[in-house]
C-alpha cells in the first residue's frame, strides 16, 4: 500500500510538473510575440532561416538581443550556434550554396537592404574566432590593418596612429606587455596574447557589437581567465555575443543566454534562469550534461 501511494505521489508530482512547464511554455511564447518598446535592441531577427545546400542549419529563428550586454549562445556540436552568429556579419554568405530567409537587424537597419555594404557592416559588427588569427606582421601594423583595409583614403598622421595602437592595446590589457616590442611579428605572441591582439584590432574600427566564437577553446586555465575578464570589462561599451560549448563559462560571463538545439532555439532568457530555473525540459538535461 505504500509503495502503491508513493507511485501515485510520485506520478502527481510528475503531471504538476508537466503542467507548470506547459503552462510557462505557454506564457514565454504570448511574451515574445511582442516586443518591449522601452529597452534597447542590438540585434533582432524575424523568421530566420539558412540552408547549406538541402541542409537546413537554421529554422525559423526569432530574437531580439539587448543591446550593451553580453549574451550566450549554448547548445551541443551542430545545433546552428556558430551559423546564426555568422549571420549577424554575412560572413556566412563567404561559403559556396548558402541559402538565406528572414529578416536581420542590426541597430535598427536591415542588413540584407540594397544600401549596406558587408564592409559597413563588418565594421559595426566585429568578430573573433576560435582561434587567434593574427596577421604574421608587426603588432603596430595589426592594429592598424582594419583602418586601412575600410577607410582607405583615411590618413593618419603618425601621432594619430600612435595613439590609436596604444589606446586599442590598453583596453585589452596588453599595451604595458607589448609596448616595448611593438614592431615585432605578432606570431611570435603567446596564444593568450594573441587572442587580446585581435581583440584590440577591432577596436579602432569602433564597432558596436563584437561576435565571439568559442573565444577561450584555445587557452590554457589562465588565459581562459584572464580573457574572460576582459569580456567582462568590455559589457555596457559593446553588445557582445559569445558562442561557448563552456558551460561554466557561459555561466560566469553572460547577462542572457540563448540554448539552441537542431537549429532552433529551445529557451532564451536570462543566463541566472536558465541555468537554475529552466522552462524547458530539454534545457534542463544539456545543463546537466545528459547530453551534447
Amino acid at each position: 500500500t505504500a509503495y502503491a501511494i508513493s507511485l501515485g505521489l510520485v506520478g502527481s508530482e510528475m503531471c504538476i510538473r508537466d503542467r507548470t512547464r506547459s503552462m510557462q511554455r505557454e506564457l514565454v511564447n504570448h511574451e515574445t510575440t511582442g516586443v518591449d518598446e522601452s529597452v534597447d535592441y542590438a540585434i533582432q531577427t524575424r523568421d530566420l532561416s539558412l540552408w547549406y545546400g538541402n541542409f537546413q542549419a537554421l529554422d525559423n529563428i526569432s530574437l531580439d538581443i539587448k543591446k550593451g550586454i553580453i549574451t550566450g549562445l549554448i547548445g551541443p556540436s551542430g545545433c546552428g550556434k556558430t551559423t546564426l552568429l555568422r549571420c549577424f556579419n554575412r560572413i556566412n554568405e563567404r561559403y559556396g550554396n548558402v541559402t538565406t530567409t528572414g529578416e536581420i537587424e542590426i541597430l535598427e537597419k536591415n542588413i540584407y537592404d540594397s544600401d549596406v555594404s558587408t564592409g559597413q557592416l563588418r565594421r559595426r559588427v566585429g568578430m573573433v574566432f576560435q582561434r587567434p588569427n593574427p596577421l604574421p606582421i608587426s603588432i603596430y601594423e595589426n592594429i592598424l590593418f582594419g583602418i586601412r583595409v575600410h577607410s582607405p583614403a583615411r590618413e593618419l598622421s603618425r601621432k594619430q596612429k600612435d595613439e590609436l595602437v596604444e589606446s586599442a592595446l590598453r583596453e585589452v590589457k596588453l599595451w604595458d606587455t607589448v609596448k616595448d616590442n611593438l614592431k615585432q611579428r605578432a606570431t611570435h605572441l603567446t596564444l593568450e596574447q594573441q587572442q587580446k591582439l585581435c581583440i584590440a584590432r577591432l577596436l579602432p574600427l569602433k564597432p558596436e557589437i563584437i561576435l565571439m566564437d568559442e573565444p577561450c577553446s584555445a587557452l590554457d586555465a589562465e588565459g581562459v581567465e584572464r580573457i574572460e575578464s576582459l569580456i567582462e570589462g568590455m559589457r555596457g561599451d559593446y553588445t557582445i555575443v559569445i558562442v561557448t560549448h563552456n558551460m561554466a563559462q557561459a555561466r560566469r560571463t553572460s547577462d542572457e543566454c540563448i540554448f539552441m538545439l537542431l537549429g532552433k532555439i529551445i529557451e532564451f532568457g536570462e543566463t541566472s534562469e536558465i541555468f537554475f530555473n529552466p522552462r524547458e525540459e530539454q534545457t534542463e538535461m544539456y545543463i546537466q550534461g545528459r547530453y551534447g
